[in-house]
């Protein structure tokens, strides 16, 4: 399988299948359907898939993390990070901003940041210097 390189940006063809972990140096966009099997380490930003899986933990700059995209493991970044609806993860960590849409399930949000919770959401826990929630449906 070949990732194509765009400057420090690397894309990952539409369903790919990555059968161990995988570390990159600069920002990673994975398309929908995509699955690692592995840990994903990225010194910049991931972009994960809609219905993409990640099967161990995540380590990153930022994330924007797809519509019912799965991480089995941890999210830890050092920024910002995005979670679209329905999606379902593992503990949050980050030193940012944290947004949740309607639907996510995460074992638990960790930030230094502002916790935005948009709908309803199931959470182990939210820890944050403020969290702001907004709409119930």
């Amino acid at each position: 399988m070949k990732i194509r390189q765009i400057g420090d940006t690397y894309i990952a063809p539409p369903g790919a299948v990555f059968a161990g972990n995988v570390m990159i140096n600069g920002d990673l966009i994975l398309p929908a359907k995509t699955n690692v099997w592995g840990n994903l380490v990225v010194s910049g930003r991931v972009d994960l898939g809609p219905c993409s899986l990640v099967k161990g933990s995540v380590r990153c700059g930022r994330a924007v993390i797809g519509a019912w995209a799965t991480i089995e493991g941890s999210l830890n970044s050092a920024g910002d990070v995005t979670i679209s609806d329905n999606a379902h993860l593992g503990p949050v960590e980050a030193k940012g901003t944290v947004i949740l849409r309607p639907g996510v399930i995460a074992r638990g949000v960790k930030t230094t940041g502002t916790i935005w919770i948009y709908g309803k959401i199931k959470s182990g826990g939210l820890s944050g210097r403020h969290v702001k929630v907004y709409g119930n449906s």
